[in-house]
């Protein structure tokens, strides 16, 4: 399968963040157009003045009108942000949060039409970006609204090299969880996962664990009953659908005894359980990744960083991680589409009275 360029939109986030800075650290290798086209919705004032504060080196930034005029071997960026929008670094600003928005709002516009084949977003403040087109939680959930429906859930990933983590519960408040789980809701996630991991990251039988909600998995319903009326019974279900999961385990041990690394994915009750671990081991290069969805969406794991805005400090590690596993994930959804197209068929022959089914799908080696 002959590969072409692909067309990345990257959203600029919150622009008193850490989001410029960042993105100017990664494009300031040049290789890094070798390997996509980039397309940057922001403003070119915010990045010239984060450039000049920063003593940033140059980047080959070239102002287009239109996704479609996004040139090769540069850093192409759509001005959708008002030029007077003030730059306040480690700011929470209503600006900014409309800022923000209309990178986004501009972005998944341009992805629906097939303009961008992939979107790469720069952190937001949950807060300030709230308005009457924005209310949800986060990038996840607004995405879920504009790409989802009944067969396409959206499923919050947490990842890098060597761990992935999902949530079966996002931005809501711990209070709230218990009530929240469901035995269909996990089997639903689970399937999702299992299938996200296959076509995404070209895992052919994966293995999940799965984790448990309360202290040592409930202790036979000592400490809870979800573990022995929801969480097993979701881990049954998922098998009958083809999912490889096991559990539920106890959070703490389960990782402080590097169990974790003997599966492909890890599926967690809530937000903290899964994202403390995973930040303490993955923090510098982690990625998050919007999985169930007909589009490819990541960002890096780290949000706004007002307490290190504007001083030189922020990492570009996570971003450009972000942006290479768009690429990869991209790449590996199409190789997959392109070999499951056309699936070997059931054969039956007939056999006296009897129809005697060949499975080609099996190894004529095989004595199965």
């Amino acid at each position: 399968m002959e590969e072409r360029m692909i067309k990345a939109g990257i959203t600029c986030g919150d622009t008193n963040g850490i989001g410029c800075e960042v993105i100017l650290k990664t494009f300031a290798d040049a290789h890094i157009t070798e390997l996509c086209t980039p397309v940057i919705y922001g403003s070119t004032k915010a990045f010239a003045h984060y450039r000049k504060l920063l003593e940033l080196p140059p980047v080959n930034m070239s102002t287009i009108s239109r996704a479609e005029d996004a040139g090769g071997n540069r850093v192409n960026v759509i001005n959708c942000i008002d030029e007077d929008l003030p730059i306040a670094p480690a700011k929470s600003t209503p600006q900014a949060g409309l800022a923000a928005f209309k990178a986004l709002e501009e972005a998944v516009k341009d992805l629906k039409e097939g303009r961008i084949d992939v979107l790469l977003t720069a952190p937001i403040n949950k807060h300030n970006i709230q308005s009457e087109n924005f209310r949800f939680p986060g990038h996840t959930e607004y995405l879920e609204e504009q790409f989802g429906d009944s067969r396409h859930k959206a499923l919050m990933i947490l990842m890098n090299e060597r761990i992935r983590v999902a949530l079966v519960t996002g931005h809501i408040p711990l209070s709230q969880v218990a009530s929240a789980l469901t035995t269909e809701d996990i089997t639903a996630k689970l399937v999702i996962f299992n299938q996200s991991l296959k076509k995404d990251f070209r895992i052919i039988r994966p293995c999940i664990a799965v984790l448990a909600l309360n202290p040592h998995a409930g202790e036979n319903g000592l400490l809870g009953t979800e573990e022995q009326e929801i969480i097993a019974p979701a881990i049954a279900e998922a098998e009958k659908q083809g999912v490889m999961s096991f559990g539920p385990y106890s959070a703490d041990g389960f990782f402080g005894s590097h169990t974790f690394d003997k599966f492909d994915g890890i599926l967690a009750m809530y937000h903290d359980q899964g994202l403390i671990p995973f930040k303490t081991l993955a923090m510098e290069d982690g990625v998050n990744y919007t999985a169930g969805l007909p589009i490819v969406r990541t960002s890096p794991a780290h949000g706004t960083a007002y307490d290190i805005a504007g001083q030189n400090k922020a990492s570009e590690d996570s971003f450009r991680q972000a942006l290479y596993t768009a690429i990869d994930i991209f790449r590996n959804r199409a190789s997959y589409k392109e070999a499951t197209a056309h699936p070997l068929r059931k054969q039956y022959v007939n056999k006296g009275n009897d129809n005697v089914k060949l499975d080609l799908t099996k190894d004529e080696g095989s004595n199965a």
